[in-house]
């Protein structure tokens, strides 16, 4: 449903380094630098994370508002939930709730969520109803 989000980051390095330490484990491989010079919309800067040539989460240098801001990331098993939970805190992030079910959101939700460096809410989802085959009628 959504093409892309920005996150404004107080040490772009640093939120660099986190998340290249921890999206690899829900399969976010790529990175990619964007100026950002020659376009009209002004995103000088941008720093870019996706998968399958397709870069949705950016960060740029400025002043955080983490209460503005929670980002779910979509795993594919609880395996990758509990990996990406603990590189995200072997990179500096905070706990907010470990890897579990999720009850009152569903009996088949399973996720953590965490801090990222500049307090942003980071949660990694798996859902295991999300790789179950629709029948339509």
């Amino acid at each position: 449903m959504l093409d892309h989000i920005f996150l404004t980051v107080n040490d772009l390095t640093r939120a660099i380094a986190f998340y290249q330490a921890v999206l690899p484990h829900v399969g976010i491989t790529q990175r990619h630098d964007y100026d950002g010079k020659d376009g009209p919309a002004g995103h000088p800067d941008l720093k870019g994370f996706g998968t399958q040539g397709r870069i949705s989460f950016w960060l740029r240098q400025g002043q955080p508002a983490p209460q503005a801001v929670h980002v779910g990331f979509l795993a594919h098993s609880e395996a990758e939930v509990r990996a990406a939970h603990a590189a995200a805190l072997a990179a500096g992030g905070t706990e907010i709730h470990p890897p579990g079910a999720q009850l009152h959101y569903d009996p088949r939700y399973f996720a953590a969520q965490l801090r990222d460096l500049d307090g942003y809410t980071l949660e990694f989802v798996y859902k295991s109803w999300q790789h179950a085959r629709v029948v339509t009628g």
